[in-house]
């Protein structure tokens, strides 16, 4: 305890040097066509800030990019080299005192760290900033912009106090704070993203703030999985699940055999098992549908993959052990970032159960579901209508009754050529939809290249 706060301390003294050395480095070192992006987040889990930094370098910039390292982003971004990644360490709450006054010293430790971490970068035409989260980055990256003569891009996601009050509740005072901080500062900015048409026109008339809207879309590497390679990865993810591992022998001992595909010895040929179960990619556990298969009705098996990481995954994972399902495996694998757009792409059907918190955000599962022609069963709520539609590339249900019946209705007779489920996997192949980079040259790059 003792040597923390002396820690925060000599920061607090030292802080005014740094600044002024840092200060002083920007002003000598200013480069041309560069850009910094920060996010107080784990960078392998942003997507989207990935996105930017690698459209950003396509198209001339050379990049800094500021954020948590705790899991690996796409390789992609690891081989640019007009990226840089620079790691911040990510500050843990004191755990004495008041839960207000742990979280009041770990924002202003933070707010100082960043301040210095930036301060000693190479500066930017350009901070793009995602939010949330916010609190307190987008004060010191609005501070070091007028210190350098940065332009402060910020790409909204989504309200951080409304993710706050889901904890807190919507009128706890740290909330009101937070709401308060993010509209204030967020007026400071120069340009302004946002993800959704519902938030762009929230943020106008709530706000005061013009916004553009950049949609979410798939990166080139989400896409359907050529027969081969699916089987690739079914091997390998059989070696440590064992829904993925082959329910009998085949007949030549030289086969390669996965609960899905085999691989001929002689020919290399890999084709489907007619008699396979189904593959869903989802987070959630099937009992609806084990007690329909028990039932008599003509459905599959099924294999669910259960996808991400959280603080509850250990408990659900638990829960699932506990059920005694006998048509319906679950397995919750942890995916290199390379083998998750793969897994997509071999997949028959995509569950999305993602609810916002502001209902202005929509989910990038989804949108990665769709980039490699997923149908997708999604639980409704306001805006989601923007991505999913209903009865088109897939079905929007409100509970669990209703996504047990459609459940049934897709996978009835499978696989069936004629059915439901491939006539939305045409449809999304026929959509032609914009990969990220198509959409980002055509709403992002005329912004930053104007001013």
């Amino acid at each position: 305890m003792a040597a923390s706060w002396l820690v925060f301390l000599a920061l607090c003294l030292l802080l005014p040097l740094l600044l002024l050395g840092g200060w002083k480095r920007w002003r000598r070192r200013r480069a041309a066509r560069h850009v910094v992006a920060v996010v107080l987040g784990d960078v392998g889990r942003s997507p989207r800030m990935q996105y930017h930094a690698l459209s950003l370098a396509m198209h001339g910039f050379s990049v800094t990019l500021l954020g948590f390292c705790n899991s690996k982003p796409h390789d992609e971004l690891l081989q640019n080299n007009r990226i840089q990644i620079v790691g911040l360490t990510e500050l843990q709450s004191l755990a004495v005192g008041p839960r207000v006054f742990q979280y009041g010293v770990k924002v202003v430790f933070q707010a100082m760290y960043l301040l210095w971490k930036l301060m000693w970068r190479e500066p930017g035409d350009y901070i793009f900033l995602q939010n949330p989260p916010g609190l307190p980055s987008i004060a010191v990256c609005w501070f070091v912009g007028c210190l350098c003569g940065s332009k402060l891009v910020i790409d909204w996601h989504n309200y951080g106090y409304s993710i706050m009050g889901l904890v807190h509740g919507p009128s706890h005072p740290l909330v009101l704070l937070a709401k308060w901080y993010e509209r204030f500062f967020g007026r400071l900015s120069h340009l302004n993203l946002c993800v959704t048409n519902a938030m762009r026109e929230d943020l106008a008339e709530n706000w005061c703030i013009r916004a553009v809207t950049v949609y979410d879309k798939p990166a080139s590497f989400f896409k359907e999985t050529p027969l081969d390679l699916q089987h690739r990865l079914f091997m390998k993810l059989g070696g440590t699940h064992s829904p993925f591992r082959a329910r009998s022998e085949p007949e030549d001992p030289a086969t390669e055999r996965s609960a899905f595909t085999e691989r001929y010895a002689g020919s290399g040929l890999v084709t489907r098992l007619r008699e396979r179960p189904a593959l869903l990619v989802s987070s959630t556990s099937w009992t609806e549908f084990e007690q329909l298969i028990l039932d008599g009705h003509n459905l599959p098996s099924l294999v669910c993959v259960i996808t991400g990481k959280g603080p509850l995954r250990e408990y659900y994972s638990r829960l699932i052990q506990q059920k005694c399902f006998q048509r319906v495996q679950v397995c919750t694998p942890w995916l290199e970032a390379e083998d998750y757009p793969l897994l997509l792409g071999s997949a028959d059907l995509g569950v999305c159960l993602h609810t916002s918190s502001s209902g202005l955000d929509l989910p990038m599962k989804v949108v990665d579901m769709f980039g490699c022609c997923l149908p997708v069963c999604a639980v409704n709520f306001k805006c989601l209508h923007e991505l999913v539609k209903h009865e088109e590339n897939g079905l929007v249900f409100e509970d669990s009754e209703e996504l047990a019946a459609q459940l049934q209705m897709l996978f009835s007779n499978f696989p069936d050529p004629a059915g439901k489920l491939n006539q939305f996997r045409k449809n999304l192949r026929e959509s032609e939809q914009l990969r990220w980079d198509e959409s980002w040259v055509q709403t992002v790059l005329p912004l930053v290249m104007d001013t």
